[in-house]
């Protein structure tokens, strides 16, 4: 099963492909994230003089879709995680699901203030994070299995998860 899970930044993607892989010891499991296929600074767009991670552009799509495709021929359970994983038809192609962390704006900037993985960003800046998920990060070609998570909370029921994901 190849499963793509997005929402935005610190809605806790990452934090749920871990606890999905880890209720599967026995299956070939990866996760393929996103941020590790983030192009060098040099070669991403800037956005005010501040480099803009924050568009599908910063992503080296051809390595991140051949590994994904290298993944699933070597694996049980694949999940590409990341700010664009509905972005790139090629790749939407390859799911069996969609799954999307809902997370409230207010929730958002308190979280986004919190995190200084990265050091401190402007406001201005984060504004732009909730306005770029807004554009490139949700699911654009939705079916009914979709599976939406109410994020806020920043706790999983992963045995429903897997459950609605049929797991």
């Amino acid at each position: 099963m190849v499963i793509g899970i997005g929402g935005c930044s610190n809605a806790g993607k990452s934090a749920l492909a871990n606890e999905i892989i880890a209720k599967f010891p026995k299956k070939k499991t990866v996760i393929v994230c996103q941020d590790d296929y983030t192009l060098d600074e040099e070669m991403i767009p800037n956005h005010y003089e501040h480099t803009d991670w924050e568009i599908p552009e910063s992503i080296d799509f051809e390595t991140y879709i051949q590994d994904v495709k290298d993944a699933i021929s070597k694996n049980d359970i694949v999940i590409c995680e990341g700010l664009f994983p509905f972005w790139w038809d090629d790749l939407v192609t390859l799911y069996d699901k969609q799954v999307y962390l809902n997370l409230d704006k207010d929730e958002f900037l308190l979280r986004k203030v919190k995190d200084d993985r990265w050091g401190e960003e402007p406001d201005w800046y984060i504004r732009h994070i909730w306005d770029n998920h807004q554009t490139y990060g949700k699911i654009k070609h939705k079916t009914e299995e979709d599976v939406y998570i109410n994020a806020n909370h920043g706790v999983f029921d992963v045995d429903d998860i897997i459950k609605q994901l049929g797991l």
